[in-house]
């Protein structure tokens, strides 16, 4: 009599920007039935520990092998959650997934794998400011770990060409000091000292900071890896106003008919 181990599953679920107020229904419950969770030490961290669960930490640069072991826990019969800050799919684990999954073992496409979405520091960012993602925006990833400097700049280039609103991830690490200050450099080159940028640091944690300065204001030391970075549109403007004033971008582009 053959026997066929049941497969597991996979959770790929994000923790938000950092308040537990802002992680969904939907991934506490994942983590309430995890057997195990899966991530890079200060998000695994973030997951209480309970009987029945084992956590798997590990660094910052080993998304693929964090993908694997996940794959192979979830394999084995085990429920498996595969954690993040914000949301999964933004720069963060679900590609990893899905890029060890299409490598691996043909039995690893047998597995339940869902992404369950969470708030993005980008949005969140936003939120706290206004609205400076009211318009077309994109979003750029500055770390150059998997992706060589031009393309970074050619793309920035062509971003601020466009007149989107741009919200950076990793702006700038200790590893990589200069590449903050080139990129504002690009941006003053190509929209004037005038634009207006937001610096929000660890939003929604207790030593949240949001700064916005213009173009011409703006350094490269004012963000670090924990800082989310909009740089707004042409037709960004901010309201002053008493306590925090408000950043927003108009629903409306230059030229639109009414």
């Amino acid at each position: 009599m053959s026997f066929v181990q049941d497969l597991g599953s996979i959770a790929i679920a994000g923790l938000g920007p950092g308040d537990e107020a802002l992680v969904t229904p939907e991934v506490t419950a994942a983590l309430a039935e995890a057997t195990d969770v899966v991530g890079y030490f200060p998000y695994a961290a973030r997951v209480a520990p309970r009987e029945g669960l084992t956590v798997h930490a590990s660094d910052n640069r080993v998304e693929l092998e964090r993908a694997m072991l996940a794959l192979g826990l979830a394999a084995q019969g085990r429920k498996v959650v595969v954690v993040s800050s914000g949301d999964p799919g933004v720069f963060a684990m679900a590609a990893a997934v899905f890029e060890a999954l299409e490598s691996g073992p043909d039995h690893w496409r047998t597995l339940d794998i869902r992404v369950l979405p969470g708030i993005t520091a980008m949005l969140a960012a936003s939120a706290r400011a206004g609205a400076p993602l009211g318009h077309d925006f994109c979003a750029i990833n500055l770390s150059d770990n998997l992706k060589p400097w031009p393309v970074i700049e050619k793309r920035v280039r062509l971003a601020a060409e466009a007149d989107f609103a741009i919200a950076f991830y990793n702006p700038r690490s200790k590893a990589r000091p200069a590449g903050f200050a080139r990129i504002l450099e690009i941006l003053q080159e190509a929209c004037g000292p005038d634009r207006l940028v937001l610096f929000a640091r660890a939003v929604s944690c207790p030593n949240e900071e949001l700064r916005i300065v213009r173009l011409s204001e703006a350094r490269a030391d004012m963000a670090d890896m924990r800082t989310l970075v909009i740089v707004g549109s042409s037709r960004t403007r901010v309201i002053e106003r008493t306590g925090q004033p408000i950043l927003y971008t108009p629903r409306s582009a230059l030229g639109a008919s009414s």
